[in-house]
């Protein structure tokens, strides 16, 4: 396994200082805030580590004040009900005494049961798409260091369909299509691919509100997830290709609320996504 998939793995991997209560930690990198899709994917394992022969099918977060990447996080589980088919908890982040951030999310057996879903949308395959990173270096190839000093190779793989520049990002209808999977195959096993897919969730969904207003973190606009809603429908190992298909139904109030589609690679929908961020008018 790569080292940068490594990072990412014993990122996700906690350290139980107490029988409800978790410790993580952020890789070393140039952040001025932990990435939400860590404490997202963090607080989910946390959770996991609490429940046994049970698979989570949603979980909902908001986002509290930003998280110092210099510092631990305590993730502390409440469990609040254990029933014959479906287990819920609690989670909540802490740094320096104050909350962070929490997530409700549920648990369930795996039962059989009527089924349905809407079918993946036609989309350039991934192989004739440039890898995401590649295409942004390029980009900011003669830009000063500190626009650039964040960019580094991912453990997620990303190749959008239709992008947008982010020092000068034209204006674009509020929807997006992104392929992304993990750099390496971390095994089968639901808990950590539910992780990883979960901490992919977040990189690119916000982004989608922006799109019809010619603006990203990068050109000036003021941004932060607010709160993140994931449902996952069926198992999936996040090394595969997945379609994350987004939409912005709305943006006001300085806010964007977005909503996403993930598919595998051959149409199964195995989860969906909504979020509210922040977009705020760059400063005059």
């Amino acid at each position: 396994m790569s080292s940068i998939m490594d990072e990412l793995i014993a990122t996700l991997t906690l350290e139980q200082i107490e029988v409800n209560l978790f410790r993580g930690v952020s890789p070393p990198e140039e952040r001025q805030r932990i990435f939400g899709g860590q404490v997202v994917a963090q607080a989910l394992t946390a959770a996991y580590r609490t429940v046994e022969g049970r698979i989570c099918h949603s979980l909902q977060s908001y986002f509290i004040r930003p998280g110092d990447p210099t510092l631990p996080v305590l993730y502390q589980v409440e469990r609040s009900r254990d029933g014959k088919s479906f287990t819920t908890r609690r989670v909540i982040a802490i740094q320096k005494g104050e909350q962070i951030f929490n997530m409700a999310c549920s648990f369930q057996i795996q039962e059989d049961g009527y089924e349905h879903q809407s079918a993946m949308p036609a989309a350039t395959p991934p192989d004739e798409l440039p890898d995401d990173f590649m295409r942004v270096t390029e980009e900011l190839a003669n830009v000063p260091e500190q626009h650039k000093r964040w960019l580094r190779r991912r453990p997620i793989e990303m190749r959008a369909i239709d992008p947008l520049a982010y020092m000068k990002p034209g204006r674009a209808a509020p929807d997006q299509m992104v392929w992304l999977r993990a750099r390496e195959d971390a095994g089968d096993d639901i808990s950590l691919n539910q992780a990883l897919l979960a901490y992919a969730s977040d990189y690119s969904l916000l982004g989608t509100a922006m799109r019809p207003h010619a603006v990203s973190w990068m050109s000036g606009a003021q941004t932060a997830s607010l709160d993140h809603i994931l449902w996952f429908h069926r198992p999936t190992n996040f090394s595969r290709w997945h379609l994350y298909v987004q939409d912005s139904p709305f943006a006001g109030g300085a806010r964007g609320f977005n909503r996403g589609a993930i598919y595998r690679e051959d149409g199964v929908l195995v989860a969906s996504a909504a979020q509210e961020g922040l977009i705020r008018p760059p400063a005059k």
